[in-house]
């Protein structure tokens, strides 16, 4: 048999082949207007394209635009058929002057496209995806985020099947035709990129509201579903009208059209997309009531819905030059809607659960061999870049600078980011200028976050002189290697340090913002008079990893008494992590400090609900991972066991109070919601310490609930059980919900994150499902996506694992490369891990890297998961 093995030395092949960031020029050719008509159905769609093309500087260059698995009809230039070429998928078309009306028309088939990037049928609908390269897909165009345009849109449609037509901006003429059809002209007066174009032509209902902006105009607001959804919709409405409110008081941006549409879609590959006007959703993130979705999914839907709506700034009216300054947007949006959720709720509990998404997904990312920067130096394809990288710790460079400059100067560069770039494609140093020069601060060393891959280490170390009254804490920083990078320079790391009495808990001083910008650094605190404590990187001031002395009686006290809510979840989750880690280095289990800290936590009535949950929350498995050299995942998991089961043993009266108190589904108040998520963990811990009798509260737990969130939790803590009150739950959790795809979603995922032995065999058996397709990708994600995030059942000893991931990846790469490429990284951290385990993580890439006609999304991440 020849060796299909690839080679990590050898050369991309040239069809992925990697385009560079330094590689950047400008457009050769501008296209200021677009025509687009579109006869529209799911089988044949014919788009006429008229773009008026003028060109950018001194050259002789003919116009090349960007196509892919378009049918060409007709190309004219000024009205005159022209000779035109393909290079590959991109037409070539001559042009003399400087100046011309370029038409062409192309015909496309929606129903045949299972990438869902461009124009795709879902479910009867007619609708678009176009970030990044999607446009291309449906008539030849530049297709780059640096070439904006204004857009007039035609839609003819069937009107039986398509009585619904929308696209950006405002419409501004409808009729009927012959054959029972009709058409909708809609115009969008602000230019914009190609990515940002959107349509829908469907049979729609909606929820229809208004908003009244700051300077009095009237906005008309609609969220467009399937008739029988539109119940499912309020939650949604609020949320944009709290986000737009929100972002005219926080951040004085007002809304600049008439009317703002959302379309929910079943079948989407991301979770939403801000196109101008008409925002295009995953139905996940719109649709919710209390019978169906649980407290997470509603503030998922607010996030979403703000995330979306906030872009019209952040994004689309100040938009990203080229795909390398994607962070521009998403970054910066990330940071804005995690900043409105906090006000909408807890601002302790979101920090703590957007830090610990963080350290699930992005800090991985960071120590792996898919590590790159928050603007990458070079891609293969752009969709890969979509990471928690570019997002999540994007955002924490936003939340940086806002943590140096303090919210005022923050205020002040954004308004001077948005006055001085809008209307225009900008960079990431653009934004970092505007706060310069808004501020007068120097963030010349704070641009090495946007260059430099890695999470960086911090150790921490504080002396007290008793005497002299003197105490002194000496940092070091540390910034890891990672691929293409090596002898990096020292960050700019803004921590927030506070020091706190032993005795009573209270601050010595005031909290300081400490610069770290060397190696070796040493800061000095005067009038310390009685032993103090460090509390450090408070509020996570920095996406950093911190390493003190402080022992676990420090811990203890800072867990039960920092006035710095993070600070405080911190120290009892390191004392957990110190329990596990020398557990899992052969030492006896020592559980005593871990749980008297989370005693005290349950005791406090001062604490949120919602809070205590986070708090008694055991490090999951992917993140004592993190933590180690080599990862035996046998080993982790029991260790993890057997710390919940120690602490559901000592703490079982106030556990079983707080599983008593819960809220009904209809409190979606902050307590409300804190006590169904208290409640739903001090079940889980319960269970962890008495299986059988675990299995009768959840059973009990699960008839009783009057919401999905109970019903859930109840789930969860069963799927993991061996009793027969497991099968009984997930047969009428099945019955009662099968023909609703989303909680059907549910019944999927929470069998593939069950941790029991049988577990594999059930997601193997899940797999060939008649309810599951690998056409959707949010069932592709329930099943496949949960199971390899499941470290303990996915990284079975035999690699049963490795080869249904490889086997699901393969088969999805035919169907839809970037839900493929998005379920690679699992096995590519194949390093970390023992080595058995590792080789037969490193022969599955092998076994994918082999197949014939794989996508340059699959390739580009297989090939440097590889290297």
């Amino acid at each position: 048999m020849a060796d299909t093995r690839m080679n990590p030395e050898a050369p991309p092949a040239p069809e992925h082949a990697p385009i560079f960031r330094k590689d950047y020029e400008p457009p050769r050719w501008w296209v200021p207007e677009i025509h687009l008509d579109l006869d529209l159905s799911a089988a044949s769609t014919r788009v006429t394209a008229t773009l008026e093309v003028t060109r950018n500087g001194d050259h002789d260059e003919p116009l090349r635009l960007a196509g892919d698995e378009l049918r060409p009809l007709a190309v004219r230039v000024d009205g005159k058929d022209a000779a035109w070429t393909l290079d590959g998928d991109d037409l070539v078309v001559p042009i003399e002057g400087d100046k011309a009306t370029v038409e062409t028309q192309v015909e496309i088939a929606p129903e045949k496209n299972s990438q869902l990037m461009g124009l795709y049928a879902s479910g009867g609908l007619l609708c678009t995806q176009c970030e990044s390269e999607g446009f291309r897909r449906i008539t030849f165009h530049p297709d780059r985020p640096d070439v904006l345009s204004r857009y007039r849109v035609t839609m003819h449609a069937d009107k039986a099947r398509h009585p619904v037509l929308l696209a950006n901006g405002n419409e501004v003429e409808t009729g009927d035709e012959e054959d029972g059809r009709h058409y909708a002209v809609w115009e969008d007066p602000f230019p914009k990129p190609s990515y940002l174009f959107a349509l829908v032509a469907g049979d729609l209902a909606a929820n229809r509201d208004h908003f009244t902006t700051m300077s009095g105009r009237k906005v008309d607001l609609a969220i467009w579903v399937r008739e029988k959804d539109l119940p499912k919709t309020a939650h949604a409405m609020q949320a944009l009208k709290d986000s737009m409110k929100w972002d005219e008081e926080v951040y004085g941006r007002e809304y600049d059209l008439d009317l703002f549409n959302i379309v929910a879609v079943d079948d989407f590959n991301f979770g939403a997309m801000e196109n101008k006007g008409l925002n295009i959703f995953n139905s996940r993130y719109i649709l919710a009531d209390e019978d169906t979705a649980t407290d997470g999914d509603f503030d998922n839907i607010a996030g979403v819905v703000a995330h979306e709506y906030f872009h019209n700034w952040s994004g689309n009216r100040v938009t990203c030059r080229d795909w390398f300054q994607l962070s521009l947007k998403e970054g910066f949006t990330v940071f804005r809607d995690q900043c409105f959720s906090q006000d909408m709720g807890s601002e302790a509990v979101k920090r703590i659960e957007d830090v610990r998404l963080l350290r699930a997904v992005q800090f991985p990312e960071d120590s792996g061999p898919l590590a790159h920067p928050v603007r990458p130096e070079s891609y293969i394809e752009i969709a890969n870049f979509y990471t928690a990288t570019v997002y999540n710790k994007g955002a924490e460079l936003i939340r940086m600078m806002h943590t140096i400059l303090g919210p005022e100067k923050f205020r002040a560069g954004s308004d001077l980011y948005f006055d001085r770039h809008d209307g225009e494609a900008a960079t990431c140093e653009d934004f970092v200028k505007a706060m310069e020069d808004a501020s007068g601060a120097d963030l010349s060393q704070f641009r090495l976050w946007y260059s430099q891959a890695g999470t960086p280490t911090v150790t921490a170390h504080l002396d007290h002189d008793p005497a002299s009254g003197r105490a002194v804490l000496r940092l070091q920083q540390e910034v890891p290697d990672t691929p293409g990078q090596t002898d990096k320079q020292p960050m700019a790391i803004p921590l927030r340090v506070a020091l706190l009495s032993e005795q009573s808990g209270e601050p010595i001083g005031e909290e300081r913002l400490v610069m770290l910008g060397e190696t070796r650094q040493s800061v000095t605190f005067e009038d310390v008079n009685e032993p103090p404590l460090l509390s450090i990187n408070r509020g996570f001031s920095a996406p950093v990893t911190i390493k003190t002395d402080r022992d676990d009686r420090e811990l203890q006290l800072l867990a039960a008494s920092d006035p710095d809510p993070f600070a405080r979840y911190e120290a009892g989750q390191d004392l957990m992590m110190r329990a596990l880690l020398s557990a899992i280095d052969g030492e006896p289990l020592h559980t005593d400090a871990a749980i008297e800290a989370a005693r005290a936590t349950l005791a406090d009535d001062s604490l949120d609900p919602a809070f205590k949950a986070e708090a008694l929350i055991v490090p999951s498995e992917s993140m004592i991972g993190e933590r180690l050299d080599s990862i035996d995942p046998d080993k982790v998991h029991g260790a993890r066991d057997a710390l919940r089961k120690a602490i559901g043993e000592a703490l079982s009266d106030p556990l079983r109070a707080a599983q008593a108190d819960g809220a009904p589904g209809a409190d979606r108040s902050g307590e409300g919601m804190g006590k169904r998520k208290l409640r739903g963990v001090a079940l889980a811990t319960l269970a962890a310490a008495d299986p059988a009798e675990g299995a009768r509260l959840a059973k009990a737990h699960y008839d009783a609930a009057d919401n999905m969130t109970d019903r859930s939790h109840a789930l969860g803590v069963l799927a993991s059980l061996d009793a027969p009150e497991r099968d009984a739950a997930f047969a009428d959790f099945y019955a009662r919900y099968r023909e609703d795809s989303l909680v059907l979603d549910k019944w999927f995922a929470l069998q593939a994150m069950a941790q029991r032995e049988a577990a594999l065999d059930e997601v193997e058996a899940l797999a060939c499902h008649p309810d599951f397709s690998m056409k959707n990708p949010n069932r592709l994600r329930a099943l496949v996506g949960s199971f390899s995030a499941n470290q303990w059942v996915f990284h079975h000893a035999s690699g049963r694992g490795y080869k249904l991931l490889a086997d699901m990846i393969v088969a999805a790469d035919k169907l839809n490369p970037q839900v493929a490429a998005r379920m690679v990284p699992p096995l590519g951290r194949w390093r970390r891990f023992e080595p058995g385990r590792a080789q037969l993580m490193r022969e599955a890439l092998e076994r994918i890297a082999g197949e014939a006609g794989l996508s340059k999304d699959v390739f580009e991440q297989v090939s440097k998961s590889l290297t």
